[in-house]
């Protein structure tokens, strides 16, 4: 989940937000509508009104706007302004939609999870990696195998693969245990969209076998491809949801 600034004043310049600052404002203005009730039809404070209220400038505001316009969250009327939409009177708790890292995610539910690596090897990818992140048929990826712990109890198995071009330093010289987004963010190549299928599958068999995971149950999958500024596949994703401590939310429009 993406982190908000405060309802008023400048918007965060923090090093730890990442995200635009069109994007800052986008998220600032959805705030707005919902701190201050404002009822589908209804009208938004108008742009004189939001840059003074977010010290912003216009150009950077309409684009904000623009933003919320595209995702149904308000609609133009021509020569009257700017209204609230039905859509923004929908909340979902887990927004599926919502591009953030495994580990925001978890905090989010209040896991404090503990990440057990499995296993971390550089390999030749096969045809379904090499698609999803455009890869040569030369190329290699780093594939890292790995656990998330609740309480010693495993609630998801992830696997990601990153192309080896990214990160050059020596395999064993990093602590593959922390986030992996955070870990491309040093190398400036940092996710910061993706595109998704989800599926609810079984674990596969022999990952069961070989992790002794009988007991983790039916699971959400989630098969990712993330991309970083550039729009450039930086992570091919395949995390399995322990079904019995995951529960996604989405709006149909």
């Amino acid at each position: 989940m993406t982190t908000r600034s405060r309802e008023t004043g400048d918007l965060d310049d923090s090093i730890r937000d990442t995200r635009t600052i069109v994007i800052q404002l986008r998220d600032r203005i959805a705030d707005l509508i919902q701190s201050e009730g404002l009822k589908p039809g209804e009208k938004l404070p108008t742009e004189a009104q939001l840059t003074e209220r977010f010290n912003v400038s216009r150009p950077a505001l309409r684009e904000a706007l623009k933003l919320l316009e595209q995702e149904s969250a308000i609609y133009v009327e021509h020569g009257r302004g700017r209204f609230v939409s039905a859509i923004s009177a929908v909340q979902v708790d887990r927004p599926i939609t919502v591009f953030e890292s495994v580990t925001d995610m978890t905090r989010a539910y209040g896991y404090k999870t503990v990440n057990k690596v499995l296993s971390i090897s550089e390999e030749a990818p096969d045809a379904a990696t090499a698609k999803h992140l455009q890869l040569a048929e030369s190329d290699r990826v780093i594939r890292i195998e790995r656990l998330r712990l609740e309480n010693d109890e495993p609630i998801m198995y992830c696997v990601d693969y990153v192309p080896r071009s990214i990160i050059p330093t020596r395999l064993y010289d990093i602590d593959w245990s922390g986030s992996l987004l955070s870990l491309l963010d040093q190398h400036k190549q940092r996710p910061r969209m993706s595109s998704a299928s989800v599926s609810a599958v079984m674990l596969p068999e022999q990952v069961l076998e070989r992790n002794d995971l009988r007991d983790f149950g039916p699971a959400l999958l989630i098969t990712e491809t993330c991309f970083n500024v550039s729009g450039v596949p930086v992570i091919y994703a395949i995390d399995y949801h322990r079904g019995s401590h995951f529960s996604f939310s989405l709006v149909r429009k």
